[in-house]
């Protein structure tokens, strides 16, 4: 009788876990042109690695698609894991304006390991409002091995 009930069991945990893969072909690339090519954005973690459960901070770097800094871009954060059907455990926002195109967002946090979307709204004076989306996935971190 036992065995009836681990397969059952067996096979759920690997079907959440297949469905948990990120897709292959997912593009990672963390400098891209927004929906309607009017902005193109860049976002780098100011920290070495991402650890799980833990605040951190990014730059964000708005410039035109030729590559002029956007200034007093407004700019709007919000995201979350599309497999799982939820967002961002925090509230991440711009809070600075650093100069020459670049902002600080703060707030960011992710709360588990798998595919991430970090989702920008931008609109300025001079460009208007677009979007972009940025993939992300959080892995466990690997042990050194010696």
């Amino acid at each position: 009788m036992k065995h009836h009930l681990a397969s059952p069991l067996l096979l759920s945990l690997l079907l959440f876990s297949a469905c948990m893969t990120p897709p292959q072909n997912l593009d990672l690339s963390l400098s891209r042109p927004t929906a309607q090519n009017k902005y193109r954005v860049s976002i780098q973690p100011m920290v070495p690695s991402i650890a799980i459960n833990q605040l951190h901070a990014w730059q964000v770097q708005v410039t035109s698609p030729s590559g002029e800094p956007v200034l007093h871009a407004h700019i709007d954060v919000d995201g979350g894991m599309p497999q799982h059907g939820h967002g961002l455990p925090t509230q991440p926002a711009i809070t600075q304006e650093l100069g020459g195109g670049r902002y600080l967002m703060e707030g960011m946090k992710f709360s588990m390991t798998g595919w991430w979307e970090i989702k920008l709204k931008l609109d300025s004076a001079e460009r208007g409002a677009d979007a972009v989306t940025f993939n992300k996935v959080i892995a466990l971190p690997t042990a050194n091995k010696t």
